[in-house]
């Protein structure tokens, strides 16, 4: 029932598909049917779906039998499947998203600190905020950064910030951990994802193809804090194999998962519902006494929305001069012109032709580091030169996806990258230790399954 919610994410899936087109494609999914209403139940619902779109549609639903849904998901349970429905949504790469959005807000101007955490809210005579105090987490080194209005955007962190700001401040943030599951793409055995829009308990679950493997989710379990390195729980673990199982014509086991990743949703909410399924993921603004704004809530379809709205709030808290929102139509690092054509299974978008040019330069550059996956030098030192990439872990896990797509592999790549990294740093041999030390248990966590 939240029409404006689905309204306004499909104005913004259709804005990020225009402006990171290098990173956000179409991908079909699939609702199974093995009830004799579900076909046309699903089909009411996506139909209402199609038409909340209107022209942005990336594609109308339509109803399948069993034989087209088998086929395009020949790994599904064929057993009483009736059919299915097919609707279409998009697919993108959150982290080099990250990476990029990063990237578009230097090129406007910003100062992007990397490693940088707050530690103290400072304030003036009148109790109004007036700055931070950060620590360089590399050095040490301490400094305050001076503003007019301070932004907390902390998502699952946001009440720590508010704390720091009044200790009496009640909690606002509800957390709730995700978690998700990387199996080989013969799970699926298709391009097509599978979607199950009610489990048992109420709950979604997905399997979607992506890198050349298949990744199951997600659960929605409550949680106490957010933690930087969230834990899977055992129980977390058989629900999504379980549950998978039902709906895949091969049971996948523990011994299948190649990772496993997880994640805290910053959901909002004033009554703090033990049921976090239920929770809206609209996104809410706040305004302490102090001045501190925090905007928590929403999800990352709406992320420009969520910005707009914030620094609109901004402009008004410290009576800044009025500007007229661009990111409607601004282009994010990384997006090809319109008379570029680029492969849509390179993230780097025209970032491409830079790291090409490092390997025309030093040839070597260019061959993979592994055996898996062609992760390449000129890669790991775009990376740290690019993009802010300061650990072993930022170039395996999010500057590439190495980590989530193959923990074990990761593992093996470790070295290499430290020693690279190392180089173009200018760090120690002990360093250089550390750091794969350092990613290895990191490697290991990810395959631990409870």
């Amino acid at each position: 029932g939240k029409v404006s919610l689905v309204r306004e994410s499909l104005r913004e899936r259709e804005r990020l598909l225009k402006n990171a087109s290098h990173l956000v494609h179409e991908l079909s999914f699939v609702l199974p049917a093995y009830k004799w209403w579900e076909r046309g139940y699903y089909g009411l619902g996506l139909k209402m779906y199609d038409w909340l779109a209107g022209r942005q549609s990336f594609g109308k639903c339509r109803k399948l039998s069993a034989s087209e849904t088998q086929k395009l998901i020949p790994g599904l349970n064929p057993q009483h499947l009736r059919g299915g429905v097919l609707y279409h949504d998009g697919q993108f790469d959150d982290a080099r998203l990250v990476i990029n959005l990063m990237q578009t807000a230097a090129e406007q101007g910003a100062a992007c600190l990397n490693y940088c955490r707050v530690e103290r809210l400072l304030k003036g005579s009148s109790g109004k905020l007036e700055g931070v105090e950060a620590i360089d987490a590399e050095t040490g080194d301490t400094f305050d950064v001076r503003g007019r209005c301070v932004i907390n955007a902390t998502g699952p962190f946001s009440d720590g910030l508010r704390t720091l700001d009044d200790p009496e401040m009640r909690r606002w943030i509800a957390p709730s951990r995700g978690i998700h599951l990387v199996l080989d793409e013969s799970f699926l055995g298709g391009k097509t994802a599978l979607l199950v829009p009610k489990t048992d308990d109420g709950r979604v679950i997905f399997a979607i193809p992506w890198v050349g493997r298949c990744v199951i989710g997600t659960t929605d379990t409550p949680v106490r804090e957010a933690l930087l390195e969230p834990h899977l729980s055992s129980e977390e673990v058989d629900f999504l194999l379980e549950t998978a199982g039902r709906y895949l014509s091969r049971q996948p086991t523990r011994e299948d998962i190649l990772s496993t990743f997880s994640g805290v949703r910053p959901l909002v909410n004033s009554a703090l519902s033990r049921n976090t399924s239920k929770i809206s993921r609209e996104h809410a603004i706040e305004v302490s006494p102090s001045g501190l704004l925090t905007i928590a809530g929403g999800k990352w379809t709406t992320y420009r929305k969520m910005a707009e709205d914030g620094i609109d709030q901004a402009i008004a808290l410290a009576d800044l001069p009025q500007r007229e929102c661009v990111t409607h139509d601004l282009k994010i690092h990384g997006c090809p012109d319109s008379e570029t054509t680029s492969d849509e299974s390179d993230v780097y978008g025209s970032d491409r032709a830079l790291i090409q040019a490092l390997i025309d330069a030093q040839p070597e550059w260019g061959k993979p580091l592994g055996e898996k996956f062609a992760l390449t030098r000129a890669e790991v030192v775009w990376g740290v030169r690019a993009e802010m990439a300061r650990t072993v872990e930022d170039v395996l896990s999010r500057r590439s996806r190495v980590l989530v797509l193959d923990a074990r592999d990761a593992r093996v790549l470790a070295e290499p990258v430290a020693r690279i990294m190392a180089e173009e740093l200018g760090r120690s041999e002990d360093w250089r230790d550390t750091q794969i030390e350092e990613f290895q248990k990191l490697a290991d966590r990810s395959l631990e399954v409870g």
